[in-house]
């Protein structure tokens, strides 16, 4: 029997998979969860969902393999997160303002992502406040390799991976358009790769500094296009993300080209010893910059595509505007001649010519 949407779809089947995917992932956190109880299985459990590898001398935690299963496990709890917001937040929302497909698909990923960036940006910021990083930025660079990172510092980066990861398989449960992937892939990417670059490679201070810059920004922009789908004449946001957006991109490079080129560089710890996670070489430098850089150049180059596009779209409706107000103003014209007396083409109106008539 065919599929219809007044029935239920089969068990297993893409349609029963999609609309379920919450309850299931739910399922099988649940059992790593579950697994904390029995002596047998506490052990695989807890490397699934503590954060691994602590120093118990100074408190502090380094990186492995193991963060693997822990960066899974939190995966599986942001795509639980995401489904929340999605069906008693977002989708509430769209039923009251009754969007068209197009808003209703960016609507759900401003609202999506908004959160997600609100909540990161606060989170890195209180970090960078308790560790001290704002205030001296030579801490930086100073005493490369920071192999070993505070709770909260390492925790963050966890929840950073596995919440990106956790936006491949919503490509599938939000039924994204073909068109729409590509796009969506390379921003996953990208943020997928730095900041598992800046985690492996012990840069995690210069990496959670321009991820509270980005976030911060990016977190501008998606609230004014929430703004902007709830009143289209409200577009003040774009404008001040546009100035932010640019000083971003400038604020990034300098730290960046500060801390990886003149640093690391001129830094007593010199050499590459993978046991002590000290990467602080030539080529590993420049590889970092020119990831950074060209990273920056790609985020440019769409940011003037999408102003100029923006620009010809308000050209395209001003001309629009121009040359419906003539038309307008004709029709006025006439139908005040038209009430004096005399037509378009100097003759009398029927009504005069009726009074001299009688």
């Amino acid at each position: 029997i065919a599929f219809t949407p007044g029935m239920n779809p089969p068990v297993l089947s893409h349609e029963f998979v999609i609309q379920n995917h919450a309850d299931i992932v739910s399922c099988v956190a649940m059992v790593f969860l579950l697994g904390l109880m029995f002596e047998v299985t506490s052990k695989a459990a807890v490397l699934f969902i503590t954060v691994q590898y602590n120093e118990t001398a100074v408190n502090h935690f380094h990186h492995g393999i193991k963060d693997l299963a822990t960066v899974f496990f939190y995966m599986l709890v942001a795509i639980i997160l995401h489904a929340i917001i999605q069906e008693y937040v977002l989708d509430k929302i769209n039923r009251k303002m009754h969007f068209s497909k197009t808003k209703h698909s960016k609507f759900n990923e401003s609202g999506q992502l908004g959160v997600f960036y609100l909540f990161s940006f606060g989170w890195g910021t209180s970090i960078l406040l308790n560790e001290h990083f704002l205030s001296n930025p030579v801490n930086l660079w100073e005493g490369y390799p920071h192999l070993l990172m505070p709770f909260q510092m390492k925790f963050f980066y966890i929840c950073q991976l596995g919440y990106w990861l956790h936006a491949l398989p919503e490509l599938y449960f939000q039924k994204t358009k073909k068109e729409d992937i590509p796009r969506q892939l390379v921003y996953i990417s990208l943020y997928l790769v730095h900041i598992a670059g800046a985690y492996v490679l012990n840069m995690n201070r210069l990496g959670l500094v321009l991820l509270v810059l980005h976030y911060f920004v990016e977190l501008v922009f998606h609230i004014s296009r929430l703004v902007y789908f709830s009143n289209e004449s409200r577009q003040t946001g774009f404008t001040v993300w546009a100035v932010l957006f640019v000083l971003g991109r400038l604020l990034t490079l300098s730290l960046s080209v500060l801390t990886v080129g003149f640093g690391l560089a001129t830094s007593e710890q010199q050499g590459f010893d993978m046991a002590a996670g000290n990467f602080n070489v030539l080529l590993v430098r420049i590889t970092v910059l020119a990831a950074i850089c060209l990273s920056q150049a790609f985020m440019m180059w769409k940011f003037i595509n999408f102003q100029l596009r923006r620009w010809r779209e308000q050209r395209q409706t001003l001309t629009l505007k121009k040359k419906q107000a003539p038309a307008k103003s004709k029709s006025k014209k006439e139908k005040t001649n038209g009430v004096n007396g005399v037509t378009s083409n100097g003759a009398d109106s029927p009504r005069v010519k009726k009074e001299k008539s009688s």
